[in-house]
């Protein structure tokens, strides 16, 4: 009654890619201009993803970079991106990365986006570029957290003229929307957290009878031989029989789906069955088979329960444990009310009825 899974999760853990430019301005810029991203055809294309939002998480929004001025004198100034860092992170993604809807959605949080600027000893200026970037994607109406880059780059450039900064701020930001380009690409087929459907297959686990679990095989019934705990002397029952079920499960992720392989087990274990000795006829042993019976007409039931379509791709076990615990109470209950129903086999009648309703409905699931 439990459930083991196998799961081929990758490291969450940023990469800090250091991009360095060094660049001669050849034109005059003014530091008081928004910084404007260049929009032009990316060196990569999407093959798994599509960027749905962007998300602006930053501490800071004031601005995206504190600038020395070019007129080679005064205190940093606060520039912005052209319409502000969410609008202009978005525009040129949408006009530099081809966006196919039919792929996984893609949100990304941005973090941090940040430039700044100091003197150096040789009297240039020097550039340094923060970026941080949250991934995540959009599934069955949840945020399914992905992965974190860190990344940034360093320029130089004269006191008098900044042509640099923009370049250098697009082409970090191009190697962040590379690093998610590349993990999808590698973690697409195997990932469950990218996982785009399940699929559920099952097997009833026969083993050997001549260990203490007798597994529910209908062409090996239950045999008093089967039956081998001590005698409870002070019950007014003849024979007590436990049998129970359970399923253990492994996953696989293969081309992006999740196959989930579950092994059911019903079985009966001999140290907790018993039976006076002078209660050992077929009728006696029919009536704790119809025991073992209940049992395995609730697994199947429990089968039928497990549709793909309707488990979660976050939370599959849990949808699964539902089930099964749903289950369990069922078989408690057609085991009460069957011997109820019977007075404990003593009722012929009832146990004829009961013996012709089990047969028929494990016919009808093909068990028998």
């Amino acid at each position: 009654m439990h459930f083991m899974s196998k799961k081929l999760y990758t490291s969450m853990a940023g990469l800090l890619f250091l991009v360095i430019f060094y660049a001669k301005a050849t034109g005059i810029g003014s530091n008081a201009e928004p910084i404007v991203l260049r929009v032009e055809k990316l060196p990569f294309t999407p093959r798994e993803f599509y960027i749905a939002d962007i998300v602006d998480d930053r501490s800071d929004r004031k601005a995206v970079a504190y600038l020395l001025p070019v007129s080679g004198a005064g205190k940093s100034q606060a520039v912005d991106l052209q319409g502000g860092a969410q609008v202009a992170l978005r525009t040129f993604i949408q006009k530099s990365l081809p966006a196919d809807k039919s792929l996984r959605p893609i949100i990304i949080r941005l973090k941090e986006l940040q430039v700044k600027e100091a003197p150096t000893a040789s009297g240039r200026v020097a550039g340094n570029i923060s970026v941080i970037m949250s991934f995540e994607m959009e599934r069955e109406g949840e945020t399914v957290p992905l992965l974190q880059y860190k990344g940034g780059g360093r320029y130089e450039r004269s006191v008098t003229r900044n042509e640099v900064t923009a370049p250098a701020m697009r082409q970090s930001i191009v190697e962040a929307l590379r690093y998610l380009n590349t993990w999808m690409d590698r973690e697409a087929n195997t990932n469950p957290r990218l996982a785009k459907g399940i699929k559920v297959s099952f097997k009833d686990y026969v083993g050997s009878a001549d260990q203490d679990t007798v597994f529910y095989d209908s062409n090996r019934p239950l045999n008093w031989n089967d039956f081998q705990a001590d005698v409870n002397k002070t019950s007014r029952f003849s024979a007590t029989v436990f049998p129970s079920f359970a399923y253990e499960g492994e996953t696989e992720i293969r081309d992006g789906i999740i196959h989930l392989n579950l092994n059911m087990k019903v079985y009966v274990l001999k140290s907790s069955s018993w039976v006076k000795e002078n209660a050992q006829d077929p009728y006696g042993l029919n009536h704790e088979q119809r025991h073992f019976d209940i049992v395995k007409l609730v697994s199947e039931r429990f089968k039928q329960k497990i549709k793909p379509e309707e488990l979660s791709l976050s939370d599959y076990n849990s949808n699964i444990q539902y089930h099964f615990i749903e289950s369990f109470r069922e078989m408690n209950q057609l085991q009460e009310q069957y011997d109820a129903e019977t007075r404990h086999s003593l009722d012929k009648t009832a146990q004829d009825n009961w013996n012709k309703r089990l047969e028929q409905e494990l016919n009808g699931i093909g068990v028998k």
